[in-house]
């Protein structure tokens, strides 16, 4: 280059990125690399390598907070041979904990909530620059997106993408933080969702899942009135999207019109995460949960009668404070009785700010141990179960990766969110083929492309084509 007169090129500045926690940290941190992709930052895999480090974090169990704390801690040596790196906090315990985040890691040179990621190229500016270390923790959302728009070099996205619809929320479980880091309850305008969904669309997504710390509630603080079904018609009405998934709902708030919408919509897919957190009422009125095991049950019926191919999943606690062993015999039975597809199970633990770290009568850990053990064990024969009823079926795969068990096999997820493996071309990424499952194992689906597919995929994307008109996507059921 030298010989030629040329200045070699300038290195892009490097943005290293970790998230803990749920799915709209995840969105977040894709906004995160979008908006500073602006400034010429490109994603690197390597923290040595990067100029910036940002870490989104995430505080609603204690295992999560302390995760953070240990790799904020090996982060100290990095900063130490490499003082100009900027290194940044964000997400929920940024905004739980604010300013004593730069006392207690005093080479953390900024900490921004949860409303603050529209500030955040100025702040990482400044910072560069010398500016003094700062906890940005603003009272309104800073959301920066509109700007986004125009920059389309700046988006990249998977196949499945998540969209955020709505945040906060004014339930205020007894044992929940986020009301308190991610505040109260507000939507996003549907004008604004359904312009980045179709940009997700046009760089390539096929699946968009729309997240929400209660998306039943989405429509509060619009000027126009809209329900979240409202939203869920006019997403498959006026984008290109050929799926479309959503979370999390909440049991009080599941509503006849949005039943419906697993009736109406063929995009919409027959999967939904309906969190019932314990099987005891007494529990859950000390959870403040606002329904009884009887109306889970009742709203559960009402999905499966209405969409009977739709898989359920759930949240569980187990060792809420007072929890007798009849109120975990409790749980088990709402297990038994529901069936659920899939579970997420967690012990309980104290968190800041909430009223159940007041609740005397703590569970000990050996008990909470056990019980969850025993919940796990359960859950792992339902599902082993559910996924024996796959065998012989045809299922419509939108087909995401290689598989990681290799050997040549790509990996997919039927409507109902189970995961496929198949052996098939690479080409076939992105596509939605049939599949018949031929085993089941406790944790997904192995299967073989249908007659049909494999010539349509030596024919290309073309072969690809939309189905007929009633089920736009071609998933079936």
């Amino acid at each position: 280059m030298e010989g030629l007169g040329l200045a070699p090129a300038a290195r892009p500045l490097g943005l290293f990125v970790h998230t803990f926690g749920c799915q709209m940290n995840e969105y977040d941190s894709l906004r995160v690399q979008r908006l500073l992709a602006q400034d010429g930052y490109a994603l690197c895999l390597d923290p040595s390598d990067a100029d910036v480090i940002f870490i989104n974090t995430c505080s609603v169990r204690e295992k999560a907070e302390q995760k953070v704390y240990s790799l904020l801690g090996r982060l100290r040596r990095l900063k130490q041979r490499k003082p100009s790196l900027v290194i940044v906090v964000g997400g929920c315990v940024a905004q739980q904990l604010g300013s004593a985040l730069l006392e207690r890691f005093p080479y953390v040179d900024l900490v921004v909530g949860t409303r603050a990621l529209g500030s955040l190229p100025r702040l990482v500016q400044a910072a560069r620059r010398g500016a003094l270390r700062t906890a940005h923790l603003p009272e309104h959302d800073e959301e920066g997106w509109r700007e986004l728009f125009g920059q389309t070099e700046a988006w990249r996205t998977d196949i499945v993408a998540p969209v955020t619809v709505m945040q906060g929320c004014d339930n205020f479980c007894t044992y929940c933080i986020v009301p308190y880091v991610r505040g109260r309850e507000r939507s996003r305008p549907v004008r604004e969702i359904l312009q980045e969904v179709q940009l997700l669309v046009e760089k390539g997504a096929k699946e968009v899942l729309l997240l929400g710390q209660n998306v039943n509630s989405y429509g509060k603080g619009l000027e126009e009135k809209q329900r979240f079904s409202d939203l869920l018609r006019l997403i498959a009405r006026e984008t290109d999207v050929a799926r479309i998934r959503f979370t999390t709902s909440h049991p009080k708030d599941l509503t006849d019109d949005l039943i419906q919408c697993f009736v109406d919509i063929p995009q919409l897919c027959p999967h939904i995460h309906l969190p019932f957190q314990a099987g005891s009422d007494r529990v859950l009125e000390r959870m403040n949960r606002r329904y009884t095991a009887r109306d889970y049950r009742r709203t559960v019926d009402l999905l499966r009668s209405a969409c009977p191919e739709i898989a359920v999943s759930a949240d569980v606690m187990v060792g809420f404070p007072g929890e007798t062993e009849e109120d975990f015999q409790a749980t088990l039975d709402l297990m038994r009785t529901v069936r659920f597809d899939t579970l997420f199970s967690f012990r309980y633990s104290d968190r800041p700010y909430t009223a159940a770290r007041l609740f005397p009568d703590k569970v000990s850990d050996e008990v909470k141990a056990r019980r969850l053990t025993e919940l796990q064990s359960l859950q792992a024969c339902i599902t082993l179960e559910k996924n024996r009823e796959e065998v012989g079926r045809i299922r419509r795969v939108l087909v995401e990766s290689e598989s990681k068990a290799g050997d040549g096999q790509m990996s997919g997820r039927t409507p109902q969110n189970r995961i496929v493996n198949f052996s098939g071309s690479a080409a076939l990424k992105g596509r939605i083929v049939s599949v018949k499952i031929t085993e089941a194992y406790a944790h997904s689906l192995k299967g073989r492309l249908a007659v049909g597919e494999c010539s349509q995929a030596e024919a290309g994307p073309s072969a690809n084509r939309r189905p007929a008109d009633g089920d736009p996507d071609g998933q079936g059921p």
